[in-house]
């Protein structure tokens, strides 16, 4: 698509990508729409990414990573709509973009699958003990003799979010015969799970306790000292949700002094982590990158739907109402 400057000069219209290359379907999605694709640095700070939209004059902003603060939606007088690269938009200002008229739209399910199987297959791992297993033989031991390990059948899976990612975690967690317990504020009840409104009981009941609920600030530090002392000190915790929805110094705390039994984490409350970062000395902890969304198929999935939903705004269709993150906050504008 082309777009008229204000001295009447016809050009495509530029998208902003904060982050890595979009997946070549999505690429070639955005150029069959003649929208041309500008690559901001991985981890670009606001003020280098509000740079960035203002010396281009962007008609989008397809948000992988970085905070689109205030400063970077009104950088350009261009701009028309935001895109996340995922679902979470904790990263992204929606008061200043409700105060402009910009949708903020979301790639609706895209990773869902991709991190509850990263959910599952860390819980498996720490329920199993893989990663002190492993160390222990390639150490040179052999503890097969003293080592007794956990049943993952009849253990119960705590899922704390109930949305669309919960679900199919509590899904795959039933198929490896796991009891499932979950706590969300506003989700309804499944023909599976009763959902409940008590977040400290479900966990207190719970040998896996798996966050996927989204960061708000109804969320943040949700699991801080007072909750990790109501769960079992033989449980765990997962989270494939948002690293601040965890106080991450009470979580420290708690692995050190055996609160709980251990942690796997795909986030964090600052990325990329310390180096230093107290948390890599402790035995009971598995780290990964912030990549539980990053499977072939969700890449593809949220690339497509970013840029399909862009190209919606530019050339001025409608889009599903579903994806629109801050439709409460444009309806008040």
């Amino acid at each position: 698509m082309n777009t008229t400057t204000p001295t009447g000069i016809s050009r495509m219209a530029r998208v902003m990508v904060t982050g890595a290359e979009l997946v070549e379907e999505a690429r070639e999605l955005l150029a069959s729409h003649n929208v041309e694709t500008i690559y901001a640095p991985a981890y670009s700070t606001s003020e280098d990414l509000a740079a960035i939209a203002r010396d281009r004059e962007v008609d989008a902003i397809l948000v992988r990573q970085g905070n689109i603060d205030r400063s970077v939606i009104g950088s350009s007088p261009r701009l028309r709509v935001i895109a996340k690269h995922g679902s979470g938009v904790d990263n992204i200002d929606l008061s200043a973009a409700s105060d402009r008229g910009i949708p903020v739209l979301r790639a609706l399910a895209a990773n869902a699958q991709s991190v509850a199987e990263l959910a599952i297959g860390l819980t498996v791992s720490l329920m199993k003990d893989v990663v002190p297993l492993n160390a222990a033989v390639k150490g040179g031991s052999w503890p097969k003799t003293k080592y007794v390990g956990r049943d993952l059948s009849g253990a119960v899976f705590g899922v704390i979010g109930y949305g669309e990612i919960g679900q199919r975690a509590a899904s795959l967690a039933r198929g490896l015969g796991m009891q499932i317990v979950a706590y969300d504020p506003f989700a309804g009840d499944t023909a599976e799970v009763k959902v409940s409104r008590d977040l400290d009981r479900v966990l207190e009941v719970a040998d896996i306790v798996s966050l996927h609920c989204p960061l708000m600030p109804q969320t943040h530090h949700l699991i801080n000292t007072e909750r990790l002392a109501l769960m079992k000190p033989t449980a765990f915790l997962v989270n494939t949700a948002r690293g601040a929805v965890v106080d991450e110094a009470a979580l420290i705390q708690a692995l050190q002094s055996g609160t709980i039994a251990g942690a796997a984490l795909d986030s964090f409350e600052i990325e990329p982590p310390a180096t230093d970062n107290p948390l890599w000395s402790l035995p009971n902890v598995i780290a990964t990158p912030h990549v539980g969304g990053a499977s072939r198929s969700a890449l593809r999935n949220m690339a497509v739907q970013s840029a399909q939903h862009i190209i919606d705004v530019l050339e001025g269709r409608s889009f599903d109402d579903r994806a629109l993150a801050n439709r409460d906050l444009i309806a008040a504008a």
